[in-house]
């Protein structure tokens, strides 16, 4: 390697997440990819949504063969995934990330008068990165409604009944797309691939 790619290579920012916001990523990403494809299959097999008439999304990109089946993959990663949601959040108060990683009165400030433009992305960063909090937990709340509507009849009730329940659950999809979406954009023009791939690998 020649000094001048040795210059850059130092030049390059050094991005190290910890272990465990790593182990959270990835079990994010591969729960969410299950719950979706499998949450499709189960769409498709809806007689207002898909079935009788309604739109078929391709069997190739679901998960689960039938019904039935879909409902299985769908429910074992929501374990997964509500797990992986409640350990994360422990983790993150006791270590206190949330100072640094959820939107405060100075990310407000900002976006308000601040004219740097890499502390402009820092702020929306948080600020979308704390958004998804409730977008997740509405998820979750009308999921287990939808899981287990006799034992928990409140939450069916909560949402005016099943269908507006189902309707506020399919919802939750594309705006936890959007997030990995905006989520990703942010990353990418804050410090670049190594801290996309710093979510994922150690840097």
């Amino acid at each position: 390697m020649d000094s001048s790619s040795e210059f850059s290579d130092r030049k390059q920012p050094k991005f190290h997440l910890a272990p465990p916001a790593r182990i959270f990523h990835w079990v994010n990403v591969i729960s969410l990819f299950l719950m979706l494809t499998s949450g499709l299959r189960i769409y498709n097999a809806n007689p207002v949504f898909g079935g009788r008439g309604g739109y078929d999304f391709p069997l190739l990109i679901t998960l689960g063969g039938w019904l039935a089946g879909a409902r299985h993959w769908h429910f074992a990663a929501m374990w997964f995934f509500s797990l992986n949601l409640l350990w994360y959040g422990v983790y993150v108060l006791v270590s206190q990330r949330w100072k640094h990683r959820y939107v405060g009165s100075n990310d407000i400030k900002a976006l308000q008068m601040s004219k740097n433009s890499k502390r402009r992305i820092y702020a929306w960063h948080r600020i979308v990165y704390t958004s998804i909090i409730p977008i997740l937990l509405l998820a979750l709340l009308t999921g287990i409604g939808m899981y287990k509507p006799a034992q928990f009849p409140w939450i069916v009730d909560f949402f005016g009944g099943w269908f507006p329940l189902r309707v506020v659950h399919l919802m939750t999809v594309p705006a936890v797309l959007i997030f990995v979406i905006a989520h990703s954009l942010l990353a990418l023009k804050a410090g670049g691939d190594r801290l996309v791939n710093s979510m994922f690998w150690n840097q």
